[in-house]
């Protein structure tokens, strides 16, 4: 009786232990996944992949502009309006402040792809070097054009001079000014996103201490 007693508890014990190294095997493969294993180097290390930033968004206008178009920083006489619907009413493009005979400068560089009328109003085009595919196309109008199509130009260069247009013809605006629109393939993005800060909104002057002469109170 005593011996069957003790093969009895030496069998519980032996069945207690094999339990514990079944639910410890268990617990590794579920922490591991369970998956395919991790990829191997040639020296058997984990290879671990490098993660890679996100691409920029295709719609994403890149402020590579280096001047205005026209003047040094000339009034929006009427701002970038998208449509609701692509031939919805609104403003593609915007207005700005120019009397006839100003000159129409290229806001960066880029390659002249139309140069010359469009229904009435002389029409410059300028697709923006390195700005993606298609890329970016600045247009100016109305312009009496000073390039013709395939020119490069630099940023600044002369595109031509604004147009004078007759009361109540063409020109849409009151008093002269410059439509400026920017495209990527068909769609109309709105052009100051070309201009950078410091174009946009330049720092305010300062006055500075001249030797003899009191500040100002």
């Amino acid at each position: 009786m005593c011996a069957m007693g003790g093969k009895r508890r030496v069998g519980v014990r032996l069945g207690l232990l094999l339990g514990t190294v079944v639910a410890l095997l268990a617990s590794v493969a579920w922490a591991g996944g369970g998956g395919a294993p991790a990829p191997q180097g040639a020296a058997g290390r984990v290879a671990v992949e490098t993660p890679r930033p996100a691409a920029a968004a295709d719609g994403a206008v890149p402020a590579v502009g280096r001047f205005w178009p026209v003047g040094v920083r000339p009034p929006v006489l009427r701002g970038w309006e998208p449509p609701a619907t692509e031939y919805g009413p609104g403003h593609r493009g915007v207005d700005l402040a120019a009397p006839p005979g100003a000159p129409v400068r290229a806001v960066a560089a880029g390659r002249v792809s139309f140069a010359g009328p469009v229904a009435g109003r002389g029409v410059v085009s300028v697709e923006l070097a390195g700005t993606g595919a298609p890329p970016l196309r600045t247009t100016y109008e109305p312009v009496r054009p000073a390039v013709r199509e395939g020119d490069e130009v630099d940023a600044g260069e002369a595109l031509g001079t604004v147009e004078q247009t007759a009361p109540g013809g063409a020109s849409h605006c009151a008093t002269g000014c410059l439509h400026w629109g920017l495209l990527r393939g068909g769609a109309y993005l709105n052009p100051l996103l070309l201009l950078p800060p410091w174009l946009l909104n330049p720092a305010p002057p300062r006055l500075l201490p001249v030797l003899g002469v009191p500040l100002p109170t």
